[in-house]
């Protein structure tokens, strides 16, 4: 069960946070977390973060440690790319069902600001290292395209226009300029040279479609992704509190985002934009559900057109998902991205559900992966589900 989530605001590359190492985002949300929760910090059994443009290492342990938390709590660091931080939730919430633990810090962070800089070892012909900016996730003889130009791909494949993509991006900023009017709790101020960050970098409360339309096209000549229609990199971090009934109750907490099911898969990476939607069919295929099932969804945008896509794909109109907006105007922190739709499902849940409703987010990922993970919302504890919990633990 997701019981508590918070974040950072999100900055843009070289933005706010341009010095704050990938460490120093989580660190402070891995505290706001176990303290809103009321948990002992030795109590926790693990630390699952996702980051996809870190150097190695482990940064889950690294900003346990920097935290504070007792040296006894591990850390794991998953990469599935743009879905990690999502994976990283659904790996906690499968731990706690299998009854390896019950009480898990879950999420992701990026730091595209300081990430390091990559190189081959191979030397390039003047004798330097030969530094590459994309990493390749699939072979040549299949296709391993630019994000941006998978996009296009979609764009054309399904018939989305260059007007439709812009107004799809219009909307993101729209709401997410609405949703920052009203102060979000579960942003944790982070210091900075310039002063403590709580407001997310990336909305413009000033974009139109006059400004959007003299976008040019980035990816392909003629082509119909432009910067304003795709989403910008970001630093951010994300961290949700995943745990068991029967610790909910120890710690007198109601409300929360019980976990049904999840799945990965694979696509074209061609196409990679509806890999998403192609997880999220599975998982609606295996409970009986279909996407007008579906009381709220959240789905990454990391370019307007594999969205308009994917949300077709699953029979689900546009206006029914993403209502504060999404990564096209609050900007893409890798790691972090797929934590965040878990969060805004719970805080919307919290604010506006009826017991039962189906709650789904999804990701589509480089490579052609698509990950998603389906909640149903619960107010509190049925005495029959109390019942199942102690004949299980």
């Amino acid at each position: 069960m997701i019981v508590l989530a918070r974040r950072t605001a999100f900055g843009r590359r070289n933005g706010v946070f341009a010095h704050t190492r990938a460490e120093d985002l989580l660190a402070p949300v891995l505290n706001a977390v176990v303290s809103g929760g009321g948990v002992s910090p030795a109590a926790i059994d693990d630390v699952i973060i996702g980051n996809a443009a870190g150097g190695g290492g482990n940064v889950a342990r690294l900003a346990a440690l920097t935290a504070g938390l007792p040296d006894s709590v591990p850390g794991l660091t998953i990469d599935r790319q743009c879905g990690s931080g999502l994976e990283a939730i659904v790996l906690a919430c499968r731990l706690v069902a299998a009854g390896a633990g019950d009480l898990y810090l879950a999420g992701g962070v990026e730091s595209c600001s300081t990430a390091p800089l990559r190189a081959h070892r191979l030397t390039s012909s003047a004798g330097q290292p030969d530094f590459f900016d994309r990493v390749r996730f699939a072979p040549d003889s299949i296709g391993d395209p630019d994000m941006g130009v998978a996009a296009e791909n979609v764009a054309d494949r399904y018939g989305f226009s260059r007007q439709r993509q812009d107004a799809f991006a219009l909307r993101s900023h729209r709401l997410a300029a609405t949703a920052a009017a009203v102060p979000a709790p579960e942003i944790v101020p982070l210091p900075t040279e310039a002063g403590p960050v709580f407001v997310d970098e990336g909305p413009r409360p000033g974009l139109t479609e006059a400004l959007l339309a003299r976008f040019a096209p980035v990816f392909r000549p003629g082509g119909t992704v432009t910067a304003g229609n795709s989403c910008a990199d970001a630093d951010g971090a994300v961290v949700v509190l995943v745990t068991s009934r029967r610790r909910a109750r120890e710690l007198g907490l109601t409300g929360w985002l019980s976990f049904v099911d999840a799945a990965v898969t694979g696509t074209d990476p061609n196409f990679l934009g509806i890999a998403g939607a192609e997880a999220a069919r599975l998982v609606l295929l295996r409970q009986g559900l279909t996407g007008a099932d579906l009381a709220r969804i959240e789905f990454n945008e990391a370019f307007a057109a594999q969205v308009l896509a994917s949300l077709d794909l699953l029979g689900v109109a546009e206006e029914h998902a993403n209502r504060e907006g999404g990564a096209l105007a609050l900007g893409h922190p890798f790691g972090a991205s797929g934590a965040l739709l878990v969060l805004r499902l719970l805080r919307q849940c919290r604010a506006a559900a009826t017991p039962g409703d189906a709650a789904l987010a999804a990701v589509s990922i480089a490579g052609g992966l698509g990950v998603a993970a389906l909640f149903r919302w619960e107010q509190s504890l049925s005495s029959e589900a109390a019942g199942v919990e102690r004949l299980s633990r």
